[in-house]
């Protein structure tokens, strides 16, 4: 392309004007080309009657040949196609047909016949080359038409994952047809410039008859170019101490060493140095001091006398050229077993290679299992109470119980003054239904029971307290029982002072009195003034009392 950049720059002012005209007709998007313009067609059987370049739509040989411009892998077959995906390192052959459609009888030869190709010089995934074949007479034919600059065009693209360029291979550009032979004649590299090249049929004058004998190709050669890369891989293992046996996941025992290996590898274009392995070890692993190794094609088992692998800072393994590598091994302990938390651990250990200032990362685990017991949770949630009836109210109790036997939940019931007035048990985990009947605020609190390991726990929370209220009946009345000394809930009516009592403090707990332990009869009585009254007083009332009833039995008898 070097050639092909002077020949641009040195195009002289004349061809100013030409160069603006192609710089819109051949620079142009490449959504917007494909064949054109559009045009008479013709067939082999009905040939044109002028001149007129590529519009025979049955060509046996390329099809329809507004379809003009073809590119194929220069090892391929010989079939063309219109798009294609390149690879590194082959070949691409671009090619112009170019045919005077103009019937032999007419004997019509095309003027100044040149051809251009728009080859990018761009990079990117999608290269589109466009071909120009123009001639100054086309439309010339025998009834006196002299014709006019005329010109048609086609394209076909190079595409790629990757960026890339096309690189011309200097000294492929040539012309065929049936006087030149499959060799054909050299063409200058000015057919990628707006000055084209002029084709011809045993000459380079412009001039190309009508009909297939004189038709032609143009074809050049093309490699793709791809931008060198710094590509590499990291290939992260783990295997049980001393036995090499590499493994993405390890299952090991706690307080158990194994070791890691990192494999890198140049994979790509340029040569790399500086080339630094780095490693992070979990919570769970440590590293063993003195373990770590490396090793590439000159050099085996290389010991480092630092931790620095695992220290943040690396361990540097020097320059690698393309297809080079290099490895590192070391050692790492599993935490015991009472640093691990219960059940399966995952240890996650991701290793690290930089070079020029790129980065590859990999990781391998190792696998660890703590049995622990299962957790035993027990809770005592919330507490509901809902009205059934005047006297009758559910209780629902929420709770969670895991790893444990549920056993019983009690119901303790206590009035407005706090009084515990009912205890109830149930074994059944549905909603009880309690009965009170007399009339009062009263508070319920539920307290769950369950087994553990053959152990009874108890538990209860705020959340498992309510409240609720027996409605009284108007009319009635709530009194203190005299006789049992419990409060009760009357009718007004029924209401008897001698029964009850409006107090209802009569109805308190009253202590138990203690048995009385008769007295001992003194040889003699003591005598302190005050007693000796007390009992003349008592001796008094015992006479008088009986000189009374001697009298009644007296008149009773009539004496």
């Amino acid at each position: 392309m070097g050639k092909l950049t002077s020949l641009i720059r040195r195009a002289p002012r004349r061809f100013s004007a030409v160069v603006a005209m192609i710089a819109v007709a051949v620079i142009v998007p490449s959504a917007v080309l494909a064949w054109g313009p559009i045009r008479e067609t013709f067939t082999i059987a009905n040939p044109s009657d002028h001149v007129q370049f590529n519009s025979i739509t049955d060509n046996p040989n390329i099809g329809d040949e507004r379809n003009f411009v073809g590119i194929r892998e220069a090892t391929a077959p010989n079939v063309w196609k219109d798009d294609i995906t390149v690879e590194p390192g082959k070949e691409y052959y671009v090619r112009m047909y170019v045919h005077n459609n103009a019937a032999t009888s007419e004997n019509l030869t095309a003027e100044n016949v040149t051809a251009k190709f728009n080859l990018p010089t761009t990079t990117g995934k999608s290269l589109q080359v466009n071909g120009f074949l123009n001639a100054s007479n086309v439309g010339a034919d025998n009834k006196g038409n002299n014709g006019a600059y005329a010109e048609v065009y086609d394209h076909a693209t190079f595409n790629s994952t990757t960026d890339f360029n096309l690189d011309y291979q200097e000294g492929s550009l040539k012309y065929e047809n049936n006087a030149f032979g499959p060799n054909g004649t050299a063409l200058p590299e000015s057919i990628f410039t707006s000055a084209g090249a002029k084709l011809g049929y045993d000459k380079l004058d412009g001039k190309i008859p009508g009909c297939f004998q004189y038709a032609g190709y143009v074809t050049f050669k093309v490699k793709p170019q791809f931008a060198q890369t710094t590509n590499f891989t990291l290939a992260k293992t783990v295997s049980k101490h001393g036995e090499n046996k590499w493994t993405e996941n390890y299952v090991a025992q706690p307080g158990e060493v194994v070791d890691f290996l990192l494999q890198y590898k140049n994979t790509g274009d340029v040569r790399h140095d500086d080339v630094t392995f780095r490693d992070t070890l979990p919570t769970g692993l440590s590293y063993v001091a003195g373990s770590n190794t490396w090793t590439n094609t000159k050099t085996a088992n290389v010991p480092v006398t630092t931790s620095n692998l695992t220290n943040g800072t690396g361990i540097n393994v020097g320059s690698y050229l393309p297809g080079g590598g290099a490895y590192t091994i070391f050692s790492a302990k599993v935490a015991e077993k009472d640093q691990l938390a219960c059940g399966i651990n995952t240890l996650v250990n991701k290793g690290k290679v930089n070079t020029g200032g790129y980065a590859v990362e990999d990781t391998a685990n190792v696998t660890v299992n703590k049995e622990c017991k299962p957790p035993v949770v027990y809770n005592c949630e919330s507490l509901s109470v809902k009205t059934i009836s005047k006297t009758q109210y559910q209780f629902t109790t929420k709770y969670l119980i895991v790893n444990a036997q549920f056993k019983n939940i009690v119901y303790t019931i206590k009035d407005a003054n706090g009084k515990v007035v009912d205890t109830k048990t149930t074994t059944s985990q549905t909603p009880y239904t309690y009965t009170q009947n007399t009339p009062g605020k009263y508070t319920v609190q539920a307290v769950l029971s369950v087994t553990v390991d053959g152990q009874t726990k108890t538990v209860t929370s705020e959340g498992c307290k309510a409240a609720f209220e027996v409605p009284k009946t108007p009319g009635d009345i709530t009194v203190c029982e005299l006789a049992t000394k419990k409060i009760v809930t009357i009718k007004e009516s029924d209401y008897n002072e001698t029964k009850y009592s409006k107090d209802l403090s009569k109805c308190a707990d009253t202590p138990v009195t203690p048995p009385v332990t008769p007295p001992v009869t003194p040889p003699e009585l003591p005598h302190t003034g005050a007693g000796d009254n007390i009992v003349a007083v008592i001796g008094l009332g015992a006479l008088v009392a009986g000189v009374s009833y001697y009298i009644a039995s007296r008149r009773a008898l009539g004496l």
